[in-house]
């Protein structure tokens, strides 16, 4: 969410950030719906002191003018008919004006690609040598099958569409790569959360996911009960990543300048209901309806120069790990139709999966300024004792299974086994999958 005042004095600029971003939001009416917000703000404060100076009068009149009397108090009652319709007229124009602001855009960087699809991303680097192999290589599907690690017909039968199981070493390297990268976040200074992933939609709509993702979202048709036995009328969902849940634990807080950056790293399940995604990537594990995630949060002052380098920072420990798997990946700079309406400046990194002949999405790494701080009231006490909203920055360190496609079909040999990469053979206990 954008502060209205900057909205006012950057009219041109918003209007440019939603047209580049795509999204459909009348900005002219919402500083129109603004106008008229203050405007009845500023009559009922006036109405109300209208109503008290009556008040006032009522209790000087002396008892036996009683035609007096009831001339203020007749005159009190048109005042508080009058309040109540002006209250009703700013709740409808308010409720609007807010329900807009949902829609808002942030203001993409300067260096952000201007594109209309994914096709508009940049290609920022490549690093690593894509697999060449001297036979017929297999699909993650094909090796699944043969070595005994995948199991997708009994995963739809049991879940429908998108449902797998993982079986004996996939298992393993599922939660090896999971471990691997959660322990390698807290060396470089992410203290580790295990948050909620059912959570109410105050945390969804402060992260941005509601109202842009609501489709992608599953919401729970029994929310339960409570203790007194009344059933819980607030609605419930499952998070598509613990971005939500990392960044409500600080909602309405206010953090001393002196402890910032906050910085914190989530691991959970996920869940998206993928409605936006059909007829592509239909089979295998590259587009699922559940699946783990470690995920990194960082709080940190209003800097824009300081929270392009926590983006940078975060982007370097995905590539490290990419690099110890020793999987090739090339960096992409998200242009402004693709990266989503709070994203400030945005990074993806795509793994090479050979199934695909091509890169595929395995990380995402963005920036949001005060956009999602400011939905969750997240502030920070400065120095100078000023209280502001906080930046606020996320990154998807590992994402398992899809990144298994990247290892286990990069890692496969002419005998049909899987090497298994180095930093992961402590957690599978072995150096080939499949191989006695």
């Amino acid at each position: 969410m954008l502060d209205i005042k900057f909205i006012e004095k950057n009219k041109e600029k918003v209007k440019e950030a939603v047209k580049v971003k795509q999204i459909d939001v009348d900005i002219d009416r919402l500083l129109e719906l603004n106008f008229k917000r203050k405007k009845l703000l500023k009559e009922i404060e006036d109405f109300r002191n209208y109503r008290n100076k009556n008040v006032e009068e009522i209790k000087k009149i002396e008892k036996k003018d009683t035609q007096k009397r009831k001339e203020l108090i007749e005159k009190g009652k048109k005042i508080k008919e009058d309040i109540k319709i002006k209250e009703e007229d700013f709740r409808k124009i308010d409720n609007e004006f807010q329900k807009m602001m949902l829609f808002v855009p942030n203001v993409p960087s300067p260096d952000t690609p201007v594109g209309k699809s994914e096709d508009d991303n940049v290609e920022e680097k490549k690093w690593g040598n894509v697999p060449v192999f001297d036979f017929q290589a297999k699909s993650h599907i094909e090796l699944g099958e043969s070595l005994n690690l995948i199991d997708l017909k009994a995963g739809a039968k049991v879940s429908g569409f998108r449902g797998y199981y993982l079986k004996n070493e996939a298992v393993l390297l599922h939660f090896g790569i999971l471990w691997y990268s959660l322990k390698k976040l807290i060396q470089k200074g992410f203290s580790p959360l295990l948050p909620p992933t059912l959570v109410n939609g105050f945390a969804l709509t402060g992260s941005g996911h509601f109202p842009f993702d609501k489709d992608e979202v599953y919401q729970i048709g029994n929310p339960g009960k409570l203790d007194s036995g009344e059933e819980i009328k607030t609605p419930k969902y499952l998070v598509g990543t613990s971005e939500p849940s990392l960044l409500a634990y600080y909602a309405d807080k206010v953090i001393k300048e002196k402890d910032l950056p906050e910085k914190v790293c989530g691991i959970s399940q996920c869940y998206r209901s993928e409605v936006g995604s059909y007829g592509k990537d239909v089979k295998g594990l590259y587009r699922i309806h559940e699946f783990m995630k470690v995920e990194q949060v960082v709080i940190c002052k209003d800097s824009i120069e300081e929270s392009n380098g926590y983006l940078e920072e975060m982007r370097n420990i995905s590539e490290e790990i990419l690099r110890e798997l020793n999987l090739p990946y090339r960096v992409i700079k998200i242009c402004t139709a693709d990266m989503g309406a709070g994203k400030y400046k945005m990074y993806d990194i795509e793994t090479w999966m050979p199934s695909r002949n091509s890169y595929g999405e395995t990380h995402s790494d963005s920036n949001l300024t005060s956009w999602q701080t400011r939905r969750l009231n997240i502030k920070y006490l400065s120095n100078e004792g000023e209280k502001k909203y906080a930046f606020a920055l996320n990154n998807t360190a590992i994402a398992s299974p899809r990144i298994l496609i990247a290892i286990m079909e990069s890692y496969q040999q002419k005998d049909g086994s899987i090497k298994v990469p180095e930093v992961l053979r402590p957690y599978i206990g072995k150096e080939f999958i499949g191989r006695n």
